[in-house]
């Protein structure tokens, strides 16, 4: 491995210090460091150093829609957007709901050496919410599943769900809840509201997402497990999770980039690259789940990074698939909705986007501050240039962003993956193929 000694950096964006990387590690950090001969030096003054990113909510799609996106390329995109770790969705094709499907993403994730990634095991066979999947099997497997999900699918029975959270108490495990009841929300297009009845399309009422959580809060103190909301979205479910942590129940939650800055008023242009579940919503949603992410109440920022092909998102708006990229401009929409709001320092984000997403998912060589003896998991980020958004920049297979022509602030200059640079100077470099980067947890 090759030496690097990153200079004049700001620290979570507190002190200005220097880093040395040797051997995969994080050597030194302070001032005036002296590196090895042979050594890269990396001028990195009026740059943020951040511990590498960690995603609880990526959707890689393979195996079975590679159109859309591959274990390699979603990576790549990972990399590129500051992640050194993503959790991969179950909702492939077959479904990640035995071993041998979770094993064979967490081995396209070593091959690929761009980012370390934590398959996500479903919770229901094929996610159809009628019979529990292989989930001991799952967590015993070469890839240790620590995280159960239907995503795309809410586990709507009651007496289902309430033996899932049970059953991971075995192993430590979370059961990630996509939140949505579907007798509620059969043929929903949008955020139920008045703009909904104005533009005719089948509205997703707010009570359909806090009905479930406040179900599973209740289901989980009972059980005594752990529960994590996946993709927060109103301003009711931030007030209920809100209650069950200041009665100090187990529960966290996520809310998205994209939750984070848009509202429902862009579903008007009838584009379907807005089109997402849960749907965008009302800005006062915007400003509760703003603020619930800055009081802890939500612990972290997901992406919910869901490529789909051209095709897919090129029709019309009822027959368009529900989803949005966003590994590559997450940072950069935090930094715009949260950091230059005042509402989180960088220290907050180091928080909330890696080193609560890893404990969540233990994901035990991540989320560590940046330190002598921790791995070099390292993300050199400029926060003072701005960028448009082009879809057709992006190393993702896919083009569904909904940040199109945006100028958004910021930009990764570097992502280290365990001492190897899988970015520099803001392009991707050729990573760590071929070294079977994931750890054991």
């Amino acid at each position: 491995m090759s030496s690097y000694l990153i200079t004049g950096a700001s620290i979570v964006g507190g002190e200005v210090a220097d880093l040395l990387i040797d051997n995969g590690e994080i050597v030194a950090v302070g001032t005036g460091l002296e590196a090895p001969a042979d050594a890269t030096t990396i001028d990195a003054a009026g740059l943020v150093a951040l511990p590498g990113l960690v995603d609880l909510h990526t959707h890689l799609r393979e195996p079975g829609r590679e159109d859309a996106e591959t274990v390699f390329t979603g990576t790549r995109a990972a990399a590129k957007g500051g992640f050194t770790a993503v959790f991969a969705m179950a909702n492939t094709d077959p479904v990640a709901d035995t071993a041998g499907v979770v094993e064979q993403v967490w081995r396209l994730g070593r091959d690929a050496g761009y980012a370390d990634v934590y398959p996500i095991g479903a919770v229901t066979v094929g996610r159809k919410g009628t019979q529990l999947a292989e989930l001991g099997a799952m967590a015993d497997s070469a890839a240790r599943v620590r995280v159960f999900s239907d995503d795309g699918d809410c586990v709507w029975d009651a007496a289902l769900m309430r033996r899932a959270l049970e059953y991971v108490k075995a192993f430590d495990g979370v059961i990630a809840q996509h939140a949505q009841e579907p007798r509620l929300t059969q043929g929903a297009q949008m955020n139920e509201g008045a703009l909904s009845g104005v533009l005719g399309l089948t509205g997703w009422p707010s009570v359909a997402e806090e009905a479930i959580i406040a179900r599973d809060i209740l289901l989980n103190a009972h059980v005594g497990s752990k529960l994590h909301i996946c993709h927060l979205s109103t301003k009711g479910s931030v007030e209920i999770v809100r209650a069950a942590k200041r009665r100090g129940l187990e529960v966290t939650a996520e809310v998205t980039p994209h939750h984070l800055l848009l509202t429902e008023d862009l579903a008007a242009s009838y584009n379907p690259v807005y089109k997402v579940n849960p749907p965008l919503r009302t800005k006062a949603d915007v400003e509760a789940v703003r603020e619930g992410l800055a009081d802890g109440t939500i612990d972290i920022v997901a992406t919910d990074h869901a490529p789909h092909p051209v095709e897919d998102k090129d029709c019309e708006w009822s027959a368009a698939a529900f989803g949005m990229t966003g590994l590559e401009t997450a940072l950069s929409v935090v930094q715009h909705a949260m950091i230059d709001t005042k509402l989180l320092t960088w220290a907050d984000v180091a928080d909330r986007m890696s080193y609560a997403p890893a404990a969540i998912g233990q994901a035990a060589d991540h989320g560590r501050p940046l330190e002598a003896g921790a791995p070099a998991n390292v993300v050199l980020y400029d926060p003072r240039v701005e960028r448009t958004v082009v879809p057709d920049e992006s190393v993702s297979l896919s083009r569904n962003t909904p940040f199109e022509a945006m100028t958004l602030p910021g930009k990764v200059v570097a992502t280290f993956l365990r001492g190897t640079p899988t970015v520099l100077d803001g392009e991707l470099t050729t990573g760590a193929v071929g070294r079977g980067g994931n750890s054991t947890r």
